[in-house]
């Protein structure tokens, strides 16, 4: 277990009233934990920034009537099989599907196929889940 360092930082009144609502609003037992979680997540964004090699998850809504959408996907998942861990499908309702893609793999990659099924003509809506693959935290 890695050694705990105990810090101090110094607040407005107003800003710490906003910060301890928004760590019971998310369900952190303390403060130090709300904080970690904070500290993580910017030095997340920092891996993805400096072009690291990282993790994340695509999320895809579509509607799977329509003509060549679930074809068009595969054959982008396929062309960037490398960084493709796996992925998951399933049924919203009659018409609308959804699709949670694992990758890992260098930004400019992730973000390259990010942009190319966002881009299928139909699609509903995406997302681009940022992560790490956890060396550095």
């Amino acid at each position: 277990m890695e050694k705990i360092t105990r810090i101090s930082i110094s607040l407005e009144a107003g800003v710490l009233e906003k910060f301890d609502q928004l760590q019971r609003e998310q369900g952190f037992p303390t403060r130090s934990e709300a904080v970690k979680h904070l500290i993580k997540s910017a030095l997340v964004q920092q891996e993805w920034h400096e072009g690291e090699i990282v993790a994340g998850a695509i999320t895809l809504i579509y509607d799977h009537h329509k003509p060549q959408m679930l074809p068009k996907i595969v054959e982008i998942q396929h062309n960037f099989g490398a960084f493709v861990l796996c992925s998951q499908h399933a049924h919203l309702d009659h018409h609308s599907c959804m699709e949670n893609i694992i990758v890992k793999g260098p930004v400019e990659e992730i973000q390259k196929l990010y942009k190319q099924l966002a881009g299928i003509k139909g699609m509903k809506h995406t997302v681009l889940a940022m992560s790490t693959i956890g060396k550095e935290l």
